[in-house]
């Protein structure tokens, strides 16, 4: 193979000759050498951290460095992260946590501590734009970049600017990234998990179309089950088979999506990297530790809920206009329900008044196993709860959850507790 390269390790250049198992940095002996025809002409990245929620508590309690650890919300909640030592062992994210114990009862399990995760996506997302200004984000851990136009500003091309990123990223804040590098968004979110964890991979434009060939038509970003399943009926199980159908049948059988599917099989994404992407709900839920029928203990989780819910509006800045509630029965039946006020809110009191009132039609002898509420159509806090001459009850609601909120800064999350919630705690007491 001859093509440009670096090591990873040193950033010295690598020989444009080699690739083969064995072959080590001239420089420093490291093994981590990257080399690719396309390195220095790319420059839209995907960077994902790795294992991000485990790897922080990992990071956080050195005794946990090398035992399996299950980041999720007890035996009747799922994994939100695992660990690669519990991957060996089969764990995998949004497996039902009874499963997960079952594939490796030695793993420590931690519920998550969201508000810590999301101190340190912050952290990583601050370097990100310390790179360019194009950066995307996709959730709390990962991010899509452009580098364009950055080489003269960071004196390095965008793969060299990447790997000093990730270098910085594990000495500075003590986890590790993976990054895919290539010509869109596409390839590139490809890329990024071809090599994990501590991985950097290339997927250039030239061999796109034959990396996707043989992979299963269902690789394609947003081709679900139910999608693929009409796919493989209409005779499209692979990539290549998309690759040899014209796009007009395709448009012809899906429509926009088909147009879409002939693009993405031969690695063609137009898409821009956007740096503003608006949130389009904010929400929150839980999953019982015992299933739940009865009115009054899920009201209870649903205020609680609806608390979170307002706090994370309030953080942020914004309000929305539609209350969704979220039901899941014990046998795993999802219900969604929702409401659109008469003016958006960020109140907890109604927000919960909204899902209080879709949860009594529901309450109807079923089991759930979880609940949750969200809040969307989303807009900015200044539009947020108006005064009104007739109803003056939103006014009071305001001014009282204002002075909750100043008293919980002041003095902590528990100096006070709604009304509403003290006969959960007495029972919990109780039961104790």
């Amino acid at each position: 193979m001859t093509a440009p390269g670096f090591c990873r390790d040193c950033l010295c250049d690598a020989p444009q000759t080699g690739g083969l198992a064995g072959d080590r940095c001239p420089a420093c002996g490291s093994p981590r050498l990257l080399r690719h025809r396309e390195l220095d002409t790319l420059s839209v990245a995907h960077v994902d951290c790795d294992a991000f929620f485990a790897a922080v508590e990992k990071r956080d309690d050195p005794s946990l460095a090398d035992v399996p650890l299950i980041i999720g919300g007890g035996k009747r909640g799922v994994v939100s992260t695992a660990c690669y030592i519990a991957r060996i062992k089969g764990v995998r994210s949004a497996m039902p946590m009874f499963k997960a114990l079952a594939l490796c009862p030695e793993a420590v399990v931690l519920k998550p501590n969201m508000e810590k995760y999301r101190t340190v996506g912050r952290q990583v997302r601050a370097m990100m734009q310390q790179l360019t200004p194009l950066v995307e984000p996709l959730s709390i851990d990962e991010a899509f970049l452009d580098l364009s136009g950055t080489q003269a500003l960071h004196g390095a091309s965008p793969a060299r600017t990447l790997a000093r990123f990730a270098q910085a990223v594990e000495r500075e804040v003590g986890i590790t990234v993976s990054v895919g590098l290539a010509a869109n968004k596409f390839l590139a979110k490809i890329a990024s998990d071809l090599d994990k964890p501590r991985g950097f991979s290339v997927l250039g434009q030239t061999e796109a179309a034959g990396f996707l060939a043989p992979r299963p038509a269902t690789f394609i970003w947003g081709v679900g089950a139910a999608f693929g399943g009409k796919l493989a009926k209409d005779g499209f199980h692979t990539i290549a088979d998309l690759q040899r159908a014209a796009p007009a049948d395709l448009a012809r059988r899906y429509g926009a999506e088909g147009l879409r599917l002939s693009r993405l099989a031969f690695g063609v994404d137009t898409r821009a990297v956007e740096p503003e992407r608006e949130a389009k709900s904010v929400s929150a839920e839980t999953t019982f530790e015992r299933d739940m029928g009865a009115l009054r203990p899920l009201e209870q989780t649903l205020y609680a809920l609806s608390e979170e819910v307002s706090d994370r509006l309030k953080h942020a800045g914004i309000a929305g206009r539609a209350v969704t509630l979220k039901l899941k029965s014990a046998d795993f039946r999802l219900r969604t329900r929702s409401r659109t006020l008469e003016a958006p809110t960020c109140l907890a009191a109604r927000i919960n008044n909204a899902a209080r009132e879709l949860l009594a039609k529901e309450v109807d002898g079923t089991l759930f196993r979880l609940i949750g509420v969200g809040v969307s159509d989303l807009c900015p806090i200044a539009d947020a709860d108006p005064a009104d001459l007739v109803d003056t009850s939103t006014e009071r609601l305001k001014a009282a959850e204002n002075a909750m909120d100043e008293l919980r800064a002041r003095f902590g999350r528990g100096a006070l507790t709604r009304g509403i919630l003290l006969d959960a705690t007495t029972d919990r007491r109780r039961r104790k």
